[in-house]
């Protein structure tokens, strides 16, 4: 097995006049980067760190839980194809949004649910939709709904993890995500 490369990669901006940002925390963000880039519309996925308070961000730091940083995904997406409404769904169907700080085994406030938007609509868009998921759910869901801050790309052999690792990232794929680490 090679050495992890360390590197950062340059943080994920726009490419197109019409795509738009929209940043997720939802536990492990391996897996919540493969069912995104899994999703038409969708042009590209960063992993990444945000909601903390270094600057200078390491995966060790995050998961010490000192930084306050979520393990987040960062993704452009063209709004004529999915909706951010669209992205809500996918969000909250690919964790459990009551957990805190927490999904699965994964434990600590590095793997909190957070939807970070980047404007009013998306903020608007998210409150309605965690009021309405809340209605499937006996426990309060524990999602923060937090204004997009500064991110921050993780170490460069997280990007596209499981897909480096054989785990199908093809538009449409439905293949079972597993994740491990």
């Amino acid at each position: 097995m090679g050495t992890k490369d360390l590197s950062i990669p340059p943080v994920l901006e726009k490419t197109q006049g019409s795509s738009q940002l929209a940043t997720f925390a939802a536990g492990c963000f391996w897996s919540v980067e493969l069912v995104f880039q899994r999703k038409e519309g969708v042009l590209q996925t960063q992993v990444g760190y945000t909601g903390g308070h270094d600057n200078k961000p390491s995966y060790e730091a995050v998961c010490s839980g000192t930084t306050g940083h979520a393990e987040a995904v960062r993704l452009e997406y063209d709004p004529k194809t999915i909706s951010y409404n669209n992205l809500l769904t996918i969000f909250w169907n690919k964790h459990n949004p009551t957990q805190g700080n927490r999904q699965g085994g994964d434990i600590g406030t590095q793997y909190r649910s957070a939807i970070f938007y980047h404007d009013e609509e998306q903020r608007n868009l998210a409150e309605a939709s965690k009021t309405e998921r809340q209605k499937n759910y006996d426990v309060p869901i524990t999602t923060e709904i937090v204004p997009a801050g500064p991110f921050y790309a993780a170490e460069q052999y997280h990007q596209g993890y499981l897909e480096k690792g054989g785990q199908c990232a093809a538009k449409g794929c439905s293949d079972n995500i597993r994740c491990y680490g």
